[in-house]
């Protein structure tokens, strides 16, 4: 059944967050004068996080096989989406909910793809990362500007939208599984030529960050030396 806007919201041990974060969602929702499905990814998860997720009847919840990876997670949800727009956001809520509408608002006056960005508007980030995760985050960017493709300032913020059309071509050709899937789907966006929005969004650091700033690091750095030879 068609709906308006899917929210994509991949989740792997979050039985802390979840529920609240959950609860902020359909309160929002409720408040909006268009459809929307919610849709949670358990990425093979081993704590209660399906368990907390199956209480909310509004939720459809999938579950993968096993610990795939945030960019398996997405892929699925947005693929098995019902949206005529689709947006995904990390459990935390780092970007506020209320951001959705500044999101929506650019997606039907055109752009088909919508990324929230931390880098244009500075202020906007209430609360920070420690110094040495904010380097490493500019420092990666510039790597994918030298390496992937230009003119994105922030590829990782975990708060995107998508029109139909745009996640119909992008997601069935992703393969990156792990963190440095944002890249590929913009690389993919790009080389579309579908219209991109770098939108500056409100985002606040959330401290139990399962990103490791070494491992995850080094793997994202690996996957975008792969995305232009996998997808020639």
């Amino acid at each position: 059944m068609s709906v308006d806007l899917s929210f994509v919201i991949p989740a792997y041990n979050e039985e802390y967050r979840i529920g609240m974060t959950l609860k902020t969602v359909i309160e929002y929702f409720a408040e909006q004068d268009y459809s929307t499905e919610i849709i949670v990814v358990d990425d093979g998860s081993n704590d209660k996080t399906t368990e907390i997720c199956a209480k909310f009847p509004q939720v459809r919840l999938l579950c993968q096989p096993q610990n795939m990876g945030k960019g398996a997670a997405v892929r699925r949800g947005m693929l098995e989406a019902n949206g005529e727009y689709c947006l995904f956001s990390d459990a935390d809520l780092s970007t506020p909910i209320y951001e959705t509408s500044r999101i929506l608002n650019e997606l039907s006056n055109g752009y088909d793809v919508c990324i929230g960005s931390r880098a244009i508007e500075s202020d906007l980030i209430r609360k920070h990362q420690p110094f040495y995760r904010e380097f490493m985050g500019k420092t990666f960017n510039k790597i994918v500007q030298m390496l992937v493709f230009k003119g994105i300032n922030d590829t990782q913020c975990g708060f995107k939208g998508f029109s139909k059309l745009s996640v119909q071509a992008i997601f069935p050709l992703t393969k990156i599984d792990g963190f440095g899937f944002d890249v590929e789907i913009l690389y993919l966006a790009t080389k579309f030529q579908f219209k991109i929005k770098e939108l500056p969004v409100e985002w606040y650091n959330d401290e139990r960050s399962k990103v490791n700033p070494i491992t995850d690091s080094l793997k994202m750095f690996l996957e975008v030396l792969k995305i232009r030879r996998i997808h020639k």
